[in-house]
């Protein structure tokens, strides 16, 4: 007999993520209503958004509670359909959670190509891909020659917004945790610079680095790494507030950066955040941009995988430890 296998929260934590805080169970496999599809994941993709959630500082995600299986964004097969808009067999992206077998109404899912990677729809093309394309273009708008500093440089979205500013004619420097890490922003991605943050020499290093200061800072971090980049943005610099991900994984998150307001004010430096889901009505211009740029050779997707449902808790924990390049990526079913 066929089980739905699902990843559910055991419990919520309270401090540094474990794999533990998670548990595997097996149900029966769902059943499509009328209406509705019923579809089997192949893969599925981790954020350090979804961290947030867990912490309860994610709006969006709602509160977080145990016993109910882990969210998330996954590509699917449909395996019995009961609209007229899918059938069975078509490749779909959609909230599958952590499973096997999800059911949704038809409007929730996006069809995409017969035999697409699903990396390509879970990373580029997914919420990662238009997190970076619009928060880079829309919120910190910058312009050829500008300098462009991305934290979290390595990681689902800030690897994508630093190659979409070099695509823009922008110098771009990288954070990044681990000097591996900065290697391959420079070598592999076309980044002009990159500084690791734990480095005991960060400030030197991200100083020399921002001589001519900054213009635009795509901000995944927060803490120690935004506050020196406070200090070193350029009059009328933008800041794009992206995420905090050196602060989700905490009971106790720090206090804000020193220099708010004062530097914002004397620099005239715009500070904005946003979500991805304010330019829902964009999503299609923005894949075909950003298509394009993959097939003119100008941008790099990355990706790390694990394999198998059961691996998705430990990829979780490696990925916000920082050992994970590019989209963090969970192959679960053929």
């Amino acid at each position: 007999m066929v089980a739905n296998r699902q990843v559910i929260i055991a419990e919520v934590p309270q401090g540094p993520l474990q794999a533990d805080h998670f548990a595997l169970r097996e149900l029966a496999v769902p059943e499509a209503g009328p209406g509705q599809v019923l579809c089997r994941t192949l893969a599925l993709t981790i954020g350090a958004g979804q961290r947030a959630g867990l912490q309860g500082s994610a709006s969006y995600a709602g509160a977080p509670a145990s016993g109910v299986v882990m969210g998330g964004t996954g590509v699917a097969r449909v395996e019995v359909s009961n609209t007229d808009s899918l059938k069975a067999g078509d490749l779909v992206v959609g909230p599958t959670g952590w499973q096997d077998y999800s059911v949704h109404e038809g409007h929730q899912l996006r069809k995409v190509p017969p035999g697409s990677d699903p990396a390509l729809h879970l990373g580029l093309l997914g919420t990662n891909g238009l997190t970076a394309y619009f928060g880079l273009l829309e919120v910190g708008r910058p312009r050829a020659g500008e300098t462009v500093v991305v934290s979290a440089a390595a990681g689902s979205v800030g690897h994508f917004a630093g190659q979409i500013a070099k695509v823009n004619g922008c110098r771009v420097v990288g954070v990044a945790g681990t000097d591996e890490k900065c290697h391959t922003l420079v070598n592999s991605l076309g980044f002009d610079a990159a500084v690791n943050h734990r480095d005991p020499n960060f400030r030197a290093l991200f100083r020399a680095a921002t001589e001519e200061r900054i213009n635009v800072y795509f901000d995944n971090t927060g803490g120690p790494v935004l506050e020196s980049a406070l200090f070193r943005m350029a009059p009328h610099g933008r800041i794009v507030c992206c995420g905090v991900v050196s602060q989700y994984d905490t009971a106790s998150p720090a206090a804000g950066p020193r220099g708010v307001p004062g530097l914002l004010v004397n620099n005239r430096v715009r500070m904005e955040g946003f979500l991805v889901f304010d330019y829902q009505d964009r999503y299609e211009e923005a894949r075909a941009q950003l298509s394009e740029w993959v097939d003119r050779g100008e941008l790099t997707p990355r990706v790390t995988e694990f394999q198998g449902l059961e691996s998705a808790p430990g990829a979780f924990v490696d990925l916000l430890a920082g050992a994970t390049i590019g989209t963090t990526i969970v192959r679960v079913g053929q």
